[in-house]
């Protein structure tokens, strides 16, 4: 009640500014300068003091105006989602319930009813208006397996949304309202921010809608996080907490830089380190998205390693930067460019290239058919490249989407090739082998190991990575995945059970 009564008090002082409190504060104000006078041998610099509250004033008033003028393109976005109950997965029996024996057969037939197996799950993000005919975005994983999507505005109308199109390894999503004239907040140029700029963060934390918080950009071009499979991260320190996801960072410009995507947490609140998706990333994205539905990769064909210091001395590099080729894949772009093994990638399109994440993002983003100049370290050589980025394959783009899925498994997978079925002893050229099981892995509980061929996923065969990731990818509805394997001469089933 004590509690109540102070946030009254608070409410009330702040929104009814009276003569009488002013006054108050004045005196206040006024006793504050007699005693910084007070003691002897301190002189204070009048003029420079007044020059930094009128600094720090009119930064404050650039904020209030950033959010009033980005406030009312953000909107707030509520999701319904249809889940089923899948009964031993539900329990917290480590081996099952000890009902299952009974089944649900039991319970009506002497009970009169059943459990229930469907329940609606709600949840919330944000979301911002990029067309006055109400095209949004927002997150993929706020919208992802949505049954129904409801988009609230800051003026309080809500709208039923259309899903346009989501992009999951970007996880980037379009939504469309029935709508014209509405806010829309503009998009900046990501490319030119600079670490230390100020930035807002305006979304829907915990359902609080319209909230801002402030920050700056702490860090760019953060990949390897773990969150996405094209990553090419914002960090801000501006607080971002569970409900910002789908909103977006604004400079004070007024211009969207990025959308708000995850955070960094020990806690599950905010623990000082935010992420936002690119904004550039995102209009190449969404524009593919708006047109088809569906977002069309660059290819390059090359399978590309990491380098460290080691590595890096030992091809004449004086630092671990770039990107170097393992494989070229024949007739593949690269092939026909003449990048060979060996070549270290440093520069692609005119742009440094760091790290193995940032040249998958780089060549991804990139247009099927332009032609690109690369920069490669051949022999110590820096020698100059041109390519014709290609499409990337269906069985890749499909199988990038299951990535995460996997690594949840514990699962590494490759196509089975004539070299590998030799290698491991097989006389057949279809299906996808196991390359790697991490230890403790759901996958490693279930017996699975290195070496073994999966020939089905839940009653389908699986020729080809594609027909793989087709399979898996309807086997997070099923809420278990059965497959078979080979081991050598001999075949077994294995189930594993989605928790």
């Amino acid at each position: 009640m004590r509690f109540f009564l102070l946030l009254v008090l608070c409410i009330s002082f702040v929104a009814s500014p009276c003569k009488a409190s002013s006054s108050i504060l004045d005196e206040i104000f006024k006793i504050k300068r007699v005693e910084e006078k007070a003691p002897s041998g301190e002189q204070t610099n009048s003029k420079d003091d007044q020059e930094a509250v009128s600094l720090a004033l009119k930064l404050s008033k650039a904020f209030a105006q950033v959010a009033k003028k980005a406030g009312p393109a953000v909107v707030f976005v509520q999701v319904e989602k249809v889940m089923v109950r899948r009964g031993p997965a539900m329990e917290p029996f480590p081996f099952g319930s000890p009902f299952d024996f009974f089944g649900e057969d039991f319970f009506e037939r002497f009970f009169g009813h059943r459990f229930p197996r469907k329940f609606r799950q709600m949840g919330a993000g944000s979301g911002f208006i990029i067309s006055k005919d109400g095209y949004i975005l927002t997150n993929n994983h706020v919208v992802a397996n949505a049954d129904k999507v409801k988009v609230k505005l800051a003026d309080g109308r809500e709208f039923e949304a259309k899903i346009v199109g989501t992009d999951p390894a970007s996880d980037v999503a379009v939504l469309k309202i029935d709508a014209q004239n509405l806010s829309v907040l503009p998009l900046g140029d990501s490319d030119k921010i600079q670490v230390g700029e100020w930035v807002l963060a305006i979304g829907n934390p915990f359902g609080l809608t319209q909230t801002v918080t402030v920050g700056v950009i702490s860090a760019k071009g953060r990949s390897g996080v773990g969150i996405t499979d094209y990553e090419d991260f914002i960090q801000t320190d501006a607080a971002i907490n569970p409900g910002n996801s789908g909103g977006p960072l604004v400079n004070l410009r007024g211009e969207a830089i990025g959308m708000n995507t995850a955070i960094f947490t020990r806690s599950g609140g905010y623990m000082g380190i935010g992420f936002a998706i690119p904004i550039n990333m995102v209009k190449i994205i969404t524009e593919q998205l708006i047109k088809t539905g569906k977002v069309t990769r660059g290819w390059l064909g090359v399978v590309i390693q990491e380098l460290n210091e080691d590595l890096a001395k030992s091809f004449g590099l004086e630092r671990p930067e770039g990107a170097l080729v393992t494989e070229v894949a024949e007739g593949s772009p690269a092939a026909k460019a003449g990048l060979k093994p060996g070549d270290i990638i440093v520069e692609y399109n005119g742009k440094p290239v760091k790290n193995v994440a940032e040249l998958r993002t780089m060549v991804a983003l990139t247009p099927p058919g332009t032609k690109v100049k690369m920069v490669v370290i051949r022999k110590g050589k820096r020698k100059v490249l041109e390519v014709t980025i290609g499409t990337q394959p269906q069985s890749l783009a499909l199988m990038t989407g299951q990535d995460e899925f996997l690594k949840k498994l514990g699962l590494e997978v490759r196509p089975l090739t004539p070299e590998l079925a030799e290698q491991f002893g097989y006389g057949v050229n279809e299906g996808v082998i196991i390359t790697g099981v991490a230890p403790g892995s759901p996958a490693a509980m279930a017996g699975l190991k290195p070496g073994m061929l999966i020939e089905e996923v839940n009653h389908q065969k699986v020729r080809n990575m594609e027909e793989f990731a087709r399979a898996l990818a309807q086997s997070k509805k099923a809420g278990r995945i059965l497959f078979l394997v080979r081991d050598r001469d001999f075949r077994r089933y294995v189930a594993i059970r989605l928790r």
